[in-house]
């Protein structure tokens, strides 16, 4: 699979030598997780990780170096029952990439792009950071689909809070109820 806004390839640093894919330590780590969590992952021809959870198909990207990169990512065809308008959809993608930490959406050739990207050492809990990762990606997913569909707020034209972020915090001031 083709991901329209890929990492860049940034050299390895002069010490370390280039792993050739599929070889890469941080990939084996994410395999081992999402094995270990039930998945089934599998390279694709890009050498990404790719599998499915709750029917989508996600993928990770690995970049080994110090630090290593990791991207959890997904593309989702924007269809026709949704507004078609341009504005519309880049106004939704602008507020879930402004209401959520280390997510981000963009638009690329009719499809939405959605990513989560972390910095990873030696140390780092990879099957956490996937775990974490992939449910933000598909809550960034549906928070675009609501952001698409409403009238606004959008923060790039409004004083007023987006609707994505009244979302988030009606979901928080739930969630804080439940536990008490």
């Amino acid at each position: 699979m083709t991901d329209p806004t890929s990492l860049p390839n940034f050299a390895p640093p002069a010490s370390a030598p280039a792993a050739p894919a599929g070889d890469g330590q941080l990939q084996g780590r994410v395999m081992a997780a999402l094995q270990e969590e039930g998945f089934r992952p599998e390279l694709d021809a890009d050498g990404d990780v790719s599998y499915k959870v709750e029917g989508q198909q996600l993928f990770v990207r690995c970049v080994d170096g110090e630090p290593a990169m990791m991207r959890v990512f997904g593309q989702w065809q924007i269809t026709d029952d949704l507004p078609q308008d341009i504005t519309k959809q880049l106004l939704a993608a602008n507020d879930v990439s402004l209401s959520l930490n280390i997510v981000k959406t963009g638009l690329a050739n009719g499809n939405l792009i959605v990513t989560g990207e972390h910095l990873v050492s030696a140390a780092d809990d990879v099957k956490t950071l996937v775990q974490s990762t992939t449910q933000m990606v598909l809550t960034a997913v549906q928070l675009w689909h609501q952001a698409v569909t409403s009238d606004g707020p959008h923060a790039a034209n409004s004083a007023e809070a987006p609707a994505v972020a009244q979302t988030l915090a009606n979901a928080a001031q739930g969630d804080a109820s439940t536990q008490q």
